[in-house]
């Protein structure tokens, strides 16, 4: 027995395809991430074919030493299973570098996408799809999120250029350039790195991909990663496992896009398909919350035999993992892939409507159902509202979490800690709430952000810690000069009171009156299962 336990603490990677074995360790030894990816490859779901190096990775001693060869190794089972080359000059084998603990940390670590794009992969990847678009705009997302993640450079040099472009070809966006722009971009792009660096951008597929395995490795001891497990009181030595997965490229055309989507609505428990959806994009566009979302409606009338497909890929997937889900897909040309799948995140109150459901519907148990909202506090599940009479509305923003909270405008993540030290209840204001923001989150009673979707990765931290969380909010402008934002026509100070409503999306100014609901028919169906199970 110990021999054999030795033998699964020292494997090197595994196999993330249909048909392979589950890792013997479970979650624990491949990270969360990896082992519900093999589980849905084992099930059939369509998987894009992929490799894990365990969590044990993460504190190795001999990792510089032993990496090149287990990714080597790891890349040839990708060849294989693809029938494309890594670094080929025919069909090129392009990957994703992703993070994975044993317990899901959303946005706490890193990710690397398009990795193995070349002055040479480029060109072969526009001859193998006849899309010069996908390819010149694969590679400068490459060179941003390399120079982000890999080398540890600032995004805003890469910002600028991506604004000037957009704005040197008159358009909204850079999802508006052709692929000329783009090219001309990359290669901005690609002297930016040069001279930040000192050095060229690498050309070697194999150098970046141990460069972004590395990178991945070291984000677990990132501080948003410390201090997530912090509050969410997770092992420092547990360790992130790596997954490497073929790339595929919902930023492939009008047929193309990327999503995050929940099996169940997480701030309701509703039994509906809760999604966000980008065309022509890639995951980070969805969940990074730097982009407004606007393309739900579009994809139903757009492509519904894909929309049919991810209805029913929500039940497939309740069904094998026994609880709702948070799954990342891609559509390529018309066709879906399953990127990843977790435990969804989600309100207490939404927890005692999904265990109620899950059980009428047969997924679960009542034993299960109970063992599911353990550690929930039953007395103090409450929906919240503001008590009429309400004053004007500032804007109506998308709701990301449900409820209702006042407090005193915070700009950042330091204002909220100052104000929260002094007992001042805060509603942090930002452009684009990212997960860097933890503290702020945890500290504030409710978050508003001017761009973003519902699924980003900061509207997911915000809906576990509980948090009202308001995105998109229309003419939020803010003045971190002048500590000050502009909601419409209103022009607001840092300190001034606002009011968030998660339950309608408006946004007040001031202080009002709250009034709060109980759960009380899910409250009376979880009383009735412990009846029967006393």
């Amino acid at each position: 027995m110990a021999d054999a336990q030795e033998n699964v603490r020292m494997a090197e990677l595994y196999p993330i395809l249909r048909g392979s074995a589950l890792a013997p360790g479970g979650a624990e030894e491949v990270g969360n991430k990896a082992w519900n990816l093999m589980r849905m490859a084992r099930a059939g779901l369509p998987v894009p074919p992929a490799f894990v190096l365990p969590t044990a990775w993460c504190g190795r001693a001999d990792a510089a030493a032993k990496l090149p060869p287990a990714l080597a190794q790891g890349v040839k089972l990708l060849e294989g299973a693809t029938g494309r080359t890594f670094g080929g000059s025919r069909r090129p084998l392009l990957v994703s570098v992703r993070s994975g603990a044993a317990v899901s940390m959303p946005g706490m670590m890193e990710t690397v996408l398009d990795v193995g794009l070349n002055a040479d992969t480029v060109e072969a990847l526009i001859r193998g799809t006849g899309n010069p678009r996908l390819a010149w705009d694969s590679y400068r997302r490459l060179v941003q999120g390399y120079a982000e993640v890999g080398a540890g450079f600032q995004t805003a040099p890469f910002d600028a250029l991506v604004a000037a472009a957009v704005a040197t070809a008159h358009a909204e966006s850079e999802r508006e350039l052709d692929h000329r722009d783009l090219r001309t971009l990359t290669h901005a792009m690609l002297a930016s790195y040069t001279d930040l660096a000192g050095e060229d951008f690498p050309a070697d597929p194999s150098v970046q991909l141990l460069a972004a395995t590395e990178a991945v490795l070291r984000s677990w001891n990132a501080e948003k990663a410390v201090d997530y497990r912090r509050l969410n009181r997770i092992d420092d030595a547990a360790g992130t496992a790596v997954t490497v997965q073929t790339m595929v490229f919902g930023n492939a055309g009008g047929a193309s896009g990327a999503g995050v989507g929940f099996t169940r609505n997480p701030a309701t428990g509703a039994r509906e398909f809760y999604f966000d959806f980008q065309f022509d994009g890639q995951g980070e566009d969805v969940v990074g919350g730097r982009r407004n979302l606007t393309d739900h409606d579009r994809l139903r009338r757009t492509l519904p035999a894909i929309w049919t497909r991810l209805n029913e890929t929500c039940r497939t997937l309740e069904t094998l993992f026994g609880d709702a889900q948070d799954f990342e897909f891609t559509v390529q040309s018309g066709e879906l892939f399953l990127l990843q799948t977790r435990r969804a995140k989600r309100t207490d109150w939404a927890a005692l409507a999904i265990a109620a459901d899950m059980v009428a519907e047969g997924v679960l148990t009542p034993k299960a159902a109970l063992t599911q909202i353990a550690g929930i506090d039953l007395g103090s599940v409450v929906r919240t509202s503001f008590a009429p009479p309400v004053p004007p509305t500032l804007a109506i923003a998308l709701v990301a979490s449900l409820g209702v909270a006042s407090g005193a405008i915070a700009l950042d993540t330091a204002a909220v800690v100052r104000l929260a030290a002094a007992g001042v209840p805060t509603i942090l204001v930002r452009r684009d709430t990212v997960t860097s923001d933890i503290v702020g989150m945890a500290q504030a009673v409710g978050i508003l952000t001017g761009s973003g979707g519902r699924t980003s990765h900061a509207a997911v931290v915000a809906r576990q810690l509980g948090k009202v969380c308001l995105v998109a909010c229309p003419r939020l402008e803010i003045d971190l000069e002048r500590r000050q934002c502009r909601i419409g026509d209103t022009l607001l100070d840092e300190g001034d009171m606002l009011a968030l409503d998660g339950n309608t999306g408006a946004v007040h100014a001031g202080k009002l009156a709250v009034v709060q609901e109980r759960p009380d028919a899910a409250l009376a169906i979880i009383a009735g299962w412990r009846s029967a199970d006393a």
